[in-house]
Order: C-alpha cells, then structure tokens, then sequence
C-alpha cells in the first residue's frame, strides 16, 4: 500500500550509519560537508545549542536533518507553512528516511496515523507548525516521546523587527526548559544583528553557539533601476535571457498580480498568479504547477514565497518596492538555490517611496515599530540609490564586509554616472520652501521647468524667482533629482498630504553652500544599458555551458526526470537537482557503482532510479 507521495506506508525500521559523515554520502549522496555544516552537525549531535545564519540554498536543512538521524528519537521541526513541511516531507522520503507532517490539510484518519507512528517511534523527523506544537496537549503528547531535537526554522520571525513576524513563535521559548537537555537549533537565512539579537533572547538561547555564514549569494546578479514603462522593461528582461525559464514577479497589489499575469500571458510567457486574496484551491493549484513546470513565471504577492524549496528558479523580478532590505533579500533569495546562475531586477520609483511610507504610517504597529521599519525602508533606499556595488551595500546592512566590489551586479557591470549635485538640490529645496511645501513632485518640476499652466498661474508660482530656473534638466531627470534628496533625507514626503514635499534640517546647510551633494545620473539611456546587460548573455541556462553532444543527454535525463515526477505527482527537483543531471550527463557513469559518485545521488535513489539512469546514459552514448 502506497501514500499519495507513492511511498509504502508501512514505514522501515530505523537503520543508519553511525556517523554523520556515512550519512551525507550513503542517504543524501554528497561526499562532504560544505562550509561550516560539519561543525554545526558535530555541536548539535553533541547536543548543543545552535543559532544558523546561512543564505538560502547553503544547506540549512541539513544541519538539523543529519543530527537528528544521528541521535536517538524523533527530530521535530517547528515549519511556518504547510506547503513547506510538504516539499520537505516529499524530498525527505524520497531519500528513504521516515519523515512526516502533522498539519490542518491532513484528514483525522491521517493525523491518528501520523501520532501513532511518533508514539512508536516510527518517525524520524517530524515536521509542525508552532501553533500546533504549542498546544497543550501536544506538548503532553511529545512528553511521552524520545526527542532527539527541536529545530526552529525560519527562526526570524520570533523578532518583532523582522520582515515575517509571527507572534505564535515567541511561545517557543519553553521548549528549553520543558524538554531540558534536547539540543535546540535555531535556523534562518535573514536577520540583521538586531534581529539576531532577538532570535537568541526570545528563544532563550543564551548558551547557544553562533553559527555565521556569509550571506553573499555569489550566483545571484543583482540589478535595480528605475521604473520607465516597467512592463516593458519586464518583458525585455525575461524574454531577453529567461524566456522558457521559471522565475518569480513580485507586485505589491492582488490586483496588479492578476493583471501582470494576465498580460504575460498575452506575451507568449505562460504565467500564473498567487495572492491570499485567491480561492484557496487556486492558490494551492497554481504553486503545485510552478513547482512541478519547467518555465512557468509565478506573478505574486509576498504571500508566496517562504522556504520555497524549488531549486531551479531562474530569475525573480520585483515590480513594485519591497518594504525592507530583510525582504528584498529573502524574495531575491528564491532564485537560483541550486548553486547555479540567477538574475534579479527591482523597478521603482518616487511613488513606490510614498507608498511604502503611507503604509507604515498607515498602519496599527507602535511608534517604536514604526521607527524601525522607516528606517528599514531607507536602508533598502540607501541601496536602490548607490552609485557603487549593490552587493558591498546589501552585505553591509548585514554587518558583512565585502572586500572588493563584486562584478556581478549592474553597479560592477555598468557604473553608473555621478555629478555634483549641490546646484540642482538648491534648486529644488528652493522650489518647495518658495511655493510652501504644499506640492508634490509634479508641481515642483513644473515650476523649475518654468510651465505655464492653469495650477502654476493660479497659484501664482509663475512670479516666484524659481520659476523656469530648472531648465538645465528635463522632467525625468528632476524627478529623479527629488527623489535622490528624499532618500538623502534633505527633503520628506508628508504624511498629511497627498505627496507634499518638504525641506528638512539637512537641507539648511546646502542652502548656505556648507555641504555638497553628489546625485546620480539616471537618463533613460542609463536604464535602456543597465537592462541590456543583464539580457545579452543566456548564462543561467543549465546546459549552455555544456559541449552540443552532453548537453543532448541531458535534456534526455531532463524528460525522464520529468517522467519520474509525473508518475510520482512530484516536483522534478526533488527526483534530482539539475547539478545531478549535469554531473551525470558530464561523466556519463556505465554502472550502479559508478553512480555513488555523482552528487545528490544516496542509495535509495540509486536503488530507485539508477537503472532508469543508465539506460538514458546507455542510449545517449549509442
């Protein structure tokens, strides 16, 4: 009898290796640790306590995963979304290990199944959300239960400054001293020091050791410029080297998710939305079908995304501002998990700015929250405006210091402009001072490019001494002009008005000539140029790297994969990673022995799948 996952669900006895090493290589298939994954492994069988900062895609999982197979009892696993227990329970059992979640879109036939195998100690690892595991009578549950550890993932959202608060993961503090001497290990890819702070505070961390990797996600090219017709710019970037490819299109609204999907659609790029205002059946059926598709573009809000554990994302494109630097880099962070190249670009623009302010003044959080979440906003600001690498300034807000500039983001590739900016933001201070601080930017630009229009003269701003002085910049340059000085903090949108801009102390030294002030130079051909490079070059293509004859074999050993998963209803990601294929279509294996060289391919998968392997390898040789 199978599962709906197509495994037996008369699960096996325990039988592993005893050390950590033997079960990297012999279940998951990998011949060494990477990074600091050995020590973490080492710290937490020993039953330590552990803080892991590492980037998505760095092999977190495997921190908790491989120690809890190492020590006695169940592994349990506090997960914050049910389609994420899924993809790891899905990949988990793949690799043969006992693995399963306890979760609201289980029947009560199958959660009774899912405690009786954890009271028999049937279960390797168990995946719950903190709701649940803090019930009271699921803690009287586990107290019956031999625990080998409790990991906490996406452990950022105990923090009140994090992007992803959860309330529900502050109650998670009692597992120390209810469960005394289980190791607890505390996982997530984003957090700035405060944040860290908190994960160790309101968990109770205190003797926990600090795991820190670098968050530098060297695969990742970053790009971000100024919105000017962002469809457009949106359809150059994906058609131009994503086309065919899976990638992720954030937009702030559900409306706009539904019409930027739409006319995707239109644009011969097959593409689906995904907000929380959708049916939940459509929501759940189009997240399966971006999973499981190869090339499928997913329009989404940020409800979708957390511990999305598909690989091969190529490229994640942001329509609108993120609201924090934390959220920028988690949503870019979904792409390209596999190791291999991915490409994002963030539009944005003076009404984004706005916006984002409106919605933390806007909103119910207190004055102190309030505090940190505008200053988060300005970090993100402080990063869309730099003249210099994005990377060196991203990693910076992270307390991480890269040593010299990248080479793999639009600032690298294609430097942008600067120029002494003082003039021009006397200019514009003295339009707004001049004319109230009442007006938005529109007016302002009127004003300096000296338009005669029913507003300006009925104001009577045509007779101010800065009217038609701004000639020397075209409306777009102005525009981008003010916004330098809003993230600057020389002039403030204010809140009481609709996009009213004002001068702010910093602006008083400027005015007096006391402080110079260096702007970029964002001409529309700059924008045109940043796009082009990121377009010109297909390099996230898994097999454009590949010689004409391996790269045949392996979009054969892609369509059987494909196979597999339709078979199974799995995602083709989790039969193998496209690194697997390549490693195999590369060193093209004669036989099952052969097959415990290449990465990602542990016994079970080899008992599996390895004569399906061989017999595509066998044909592609022939």
């Amino acid at each position: 009898m199978t599962d709906l996952l197509g495994f037996d669900t008369q699960l096996s006895e325990r039988q592993y290796p005893g050390s950590a090493l033997d079960i990297l290589q012999t279940t998951f298939g990998h011949k060494a640790f990477r990074g600091q994954q050995a020590e973490i492994v080492s710290h937490v069988v020993d039953g330590g306590d552990a803080i892991v900062l590492m980037p998505t895609g760095g092999g977190k999982s495997m921190c908790y995963q491989i120690p809890a197979l190492c020590r006695d009892g169940v592994g349990v696993v506090v997960s914050p979304l049910i389609a994420l227990m899924h993809d790891q329970v899905t990949a988990l059992r793949q690799l043969g290990i006992r693995a399963a979640a306890l979760n609201s879109s289980l029947t009560d036939e199958e959660r009774l199944a899912v405690r009786a195998d954890l009271r028999a100690g049937r279960l390797d690892l168990i995946y719950v959300a903190p709701e649940r595991l803090m019930l009271p009578s699921f803690l009287e549950f586990l107290d019956g239960a031999r625990i080998a550890l409790f990991a906490i993932d996406e452990a950022h959202c105990v923090s009140q400054w994090g992007h992803d608060f959860r309330p529900e993961y502050m109650k998670l503090e009692v597992l120390g001293e209810r469960f005394p001497g289980v190791p607890r290990i505390a996982l997530t890819a984003t957090a700035d020091p405060q944040t860290q702070q908190d994960i160790r505070r309101r968990l109770r961390l205190d003797d926990a050791r600090m795991f820190l990797a670098s968050f530098d996600r060297p695969n990742i090219r970053y790009a971000i410029t100024l919105k000017d017709e962002p469809r457009r710019q949106l359809l150059s970037f994906i058609s131009g080297a994503h086309k065919g490819e899976s990638g992720i299109v954030y937009c702030l609204s559900r409306a706009k998710v539904e019409d930027t999907a739409a006319w995707l659609c239109t644009q011969g790029i097959e593409s689906l939305p995904y907000h929380a205002g959708l049916d939940a059946g459509v929501r759940r059926r189009n997240q399966d079908a971006f999973l499981k598709a190869d090339g499928l573009v997913l329009v989404a809000t940020i409800a979708f995304g957390m511990g999305i554990d598909k690989p091969d994302i190529r490229f994640v494109a942001h329509l609108d501002l993120p609201a924090s630097l934390e959220a920028f880099y988690q949503e870019t962070g979904r792409a390209g998990r596999d190791g291999l190249p991915a490409e994002t670009l963030l539009l944005y623009g003076m009404q984004d700015l706005v916006l984002r302010r409106s919605m933390i003044e806007d909103g119910e959080a207190p004055g102190d929250v309030k505090r940190v979440e505008h200053a988060k906003l300005e970090a993100l600001l402080g990063v869309c405006e730099t003249a210099g690498c994005r990377r060196q300034a991203l990693l910076s807000h992270f307390g991480e210091t890269l040593p010299e500039p990248c080479g793999n983001c639009d600032g690298c590739l294609d430097p942008v402009e600067t120029f002494d900016g003082t003039v021009a933001a006397q200019k514009a201070i003295s339009a707004a001072v001049r004319t109230g601080q009442r007006f938005g930017v529109g007016h302002l630009v009127d004003v300096l490019l000296g338009v005669k229009n029913e507003k300006t003269e009925r104001q009577g701003h045509d007779m101010l001494p800065t009217f038609g002085i701004g000639k020397d910049f075209d409306r777009k340059e102005w525009s981008s002009i003010f916004r330098q000085l809003v993230v600057l903090g020389v002039m403030e949108v204010a809140h009481d008005s609709y996009g009213a801009l004002r001068a702010t102390e910093a602006a008083r030294p400027i005015l007096r000539g006391e402080r110079q002030v260096r702007l970029r130079r964002d001409k529309p051909s700059v924008i045109k140029r940043a796009l082009k490079g990121l377009t010109k070059v297909r390099a996230s293509d898994p097999a454009s790297t590949l010689a004409p004859a391996t790269a045949l074999i392996f979009e054969a050993l892609r369509a059987e994969r494909g196979r597999l998963a339709r078979e199974q209803g799995v995602p083709p990601y989790v039969i193998f990673h496209d690194s697997t294929l390549i490693a195999l279509a590369m060193r093209q294996p004669r036989s099952l022995g052969d097959l415990t060289d290449i990465p990602g391919m542990g016994q079970k998968k080899m008992e599996r799948y390895g004569a399906a392997v061989l017999a595509v390898l066998a044909g592609g040789a022939a």
